[in-house]
């Protein structure tokens, strides 16, 4: 944690951020994106950047990650961009059903030894849970450089009846440090995209 991601913390967070329990929407009825996990933010601000008609709500729980993204929204003026500093989990529990335009999952954490797999992110459970919180047309994309996560979401997002292939996402996706990194050691670099069916399957 550098001074100035701390400082943020202590004097943007505030600000910025809206807790836990509080209704998760857009104060202007803009479209409304979630970010399971933004990291150190750049992402999440390039794209907030370029489509300023939307709001987005970043999660991330690595207090430098959060600082640092804070610093990024006040240096360039970011007005809609929100931060919650929680498991994504307890986050999606809280957004209400229809809700969001998109959500993106952008390099998740792979957990690659199977006995870890179990705590993987994309779960058929919370595959579920994703679905209900997305509007009908509403994009999941998801990007992972794990060729054997990416075939694990593609068959777990595949199979959720509410969920259909996509062609495209919200919003472009921009290269980010850690993904050019993954491309220098030979990471095959894949993007997934579903949309939430505008009609439900029967029985659901």
């Amino acid at each position: 944690m550098t001074a100035a991601q701390q400082r943020a913390l202590d004097e943007l967070y505030p600000k910025y951020s809206i807790s836990l329990g509080s209704r998760v929407v857009s104060a202007r009825g803009a479209p409304l994106v979630l970010e399971i996990g933004s990291g150190m933010g750049e992402t999440t601000a390039a794209i907030a950047a370029a489509r300023p008609d939307a709001d987005f709500v970043a999660v991330e729980v690595h207090g430098p990650g959060v600082g640092s993204l804070l610093n990024r929204i006040q240096r360039d003026g970011l007005g809609n961009i929100r931060v919650m500093r929680h498991d994504a989990l307890e986050v999606l529990q809280t957004v209400d059903d229809d809700a969001l335009a998109a959500i993106h999952l952008f390099f998740p954490d792979p957990w690659p030894k199977k006995r870890h797999h179990k705590r993987r992110l994309v779960r058929e459970e919370t595959a579920s849970l994703m679905a209900r919180k997305l509007a009908a047309g509403g994009i999941l994309h998801a990007a992972t450089d794990w060729p054997d996560y990416a075939e694990h979401m593609s068959a777990v997002l595949g199979a959720e009846p509410l969920l259909e292939l996509a062609a495209r996402g919200f919003a472009e996706r921009p290269t980010t440090k850690f993904e050019s990194r993954g491309q220098r050691l030979g990471h095959p670099i894949r993007d997934l995209y579903f949309q939430r069916r505008r009609k439900a399957p029967a029985g659901r």
